[in-house]
């Protein structure tokens, strides 16, 4: 069965390894990038496990902007206790575990916790191919990004909470 829960330091490895085989060298998130991440929003980074071992994971600081900012990858700051936008910054499943529901899980169980602590939106940038990926979980498509994030071209996505 499914466990998604709050990702802890020891998890790094496993969370390194993922995003390296989940994301190109120019978009995956380092060491030190996660490092802060877990130290900093914690709160809002799960990760998803089947039998203890992490087979997904999810990401992003709160932000008061509703779009993600390519400053967003190296600086992180603690999120706020309420309001704001809730973005993700990483979605990725071990490519063993993809089409099984495991991304599916993550943002069902991030959007959750962002509508408890009253967040506006859930905010993300996406490649053009997985704009109908997320417009299944009630993304809109607001368009291409001004993020430069690995020399990609990204498309805003929101999902209005309330």
């Amino acid at each position: 069965m499914l466990n998604i829960r709050n990702v802890k330091m020891e998890d790094l490895p496993q969370l390194i390894h993922i995003e390296h085989v989940c994301f190109s060298k120019e978009e995956a998130a380092t060491k030190e990038a996660f490092e802060r991440r877990i130290k900093y929003i914690a709160d809002s980074f799960f990760v998803a496990e089947l039998d203890s071992k992490i087979v997904g994971l999810i990401n992003g600081p709160v932000i008061k902007t509703s779009y993600i900012t390519d400053d967003l990858f190296s600086d992180i700051k603690a999120n706020p206790t309420a309001g704001g936008h809730q973005s993700i910054l990483g979605l990725a499943v071990s490519p063993n575990f993809q089409k099984r529901g495991v991304a599916s899980a993550l943002l069902a169980h991030l959007e959750r916790e962002a509508k408890m602590k009253k967040r506006e939106t859930m905010t993300l940038t996406c490649k053009e191919n997985l704009i109908p990926f997320y417009e299944n979980y009630g993304f809109l498509n607001e368009g291409v990004s001004n993020s430069e994030h690995g020399g990609l071209t990204w498309y805003n996505m929101s999902n209005k909470l309330y």
